[in-house]
């Protein structure tokens, strides 16, 4: 097992103790959630990092390939689906996102099964940054002293399902090919 396979299962385990200190009031009040925020934030950087480690060592692997962005999707998800639990968040945007997350994903699976990998593209990637930007502003909003910037989290929020949006339609713009050949949808 190599380092960016590591910090990839890494991400997928930090994803219960983020949900655990965000719900279970283990810590007094706001440490819980700068504690949860922190935790969100550290399984992020384990994103890009696992991808920057894997091509810089040479060392992509097909489980790599696979359990990253599902271990992205996971996060992503888990921590919008806790926002709108905690009533910080609207519905709207979480299902757009998550349809989106869910979409690619099927996508991705119809590319594999003809022998294909979809990498994540320049947008992709955007994406993803701004989600976590989003969701970590969300995280603290209402915390000394980041209450003062309130709106700020849901101009992110915005900005990230637009994001969203965006770079869906370009995945299945750019693969159009796996889902339509001859005309016909496959």
């Amino acid at each position: 097992m190599n380092l960016p396979n590591i910090l990839t299962i890494t991400r997928v385990f930090l994803i219960p103790i983020f949900l655990f200190v965000l719900f279970v009031r283990v810590f007094p009040h706001p440490y819980g959630q700068y504690l949860a925020a922190l935790i969100f934030i550290v399984a992020a950087i384990t994103d890009g990092l696992d991808g920057y480690l894997a091509r810089s060592r040479r060392q992509i692997s097909r489980f790599g390939k696979f359990m990253d962005p599902v271990a992205d999707k996971l996060l992503i998800s888990s921590a919008l689906i806790s926002l709108l639990a905690l009533g910080k968040i609207q519905f709207l945007p979480v299902i757009i996102i998550i349809s989106r997350e869910i979409a690619v994903s099927g996508l991705r699976s119809m590319a594999a099964s003809d022998g294909n990998i979809i990498v994540a593209s320049r947008w992709g990637k955007y994406k993803t940054i701004s989600q976590v930007i989003a969701i970590t502003a969300l995280l603290v909003n209402d915390l000394y002293p980041f209450d003062l910037i309130s709106p700020v989290d849901q101009v992110a929020l915005w900005i990230a399902v637009v994001l969203t949006i965006f770079s869906g339609l370009e995945y299945f713009y750019r693969y159009k090919s796996t889902i339509i050949r001859d005309g016909e949808v496959l």
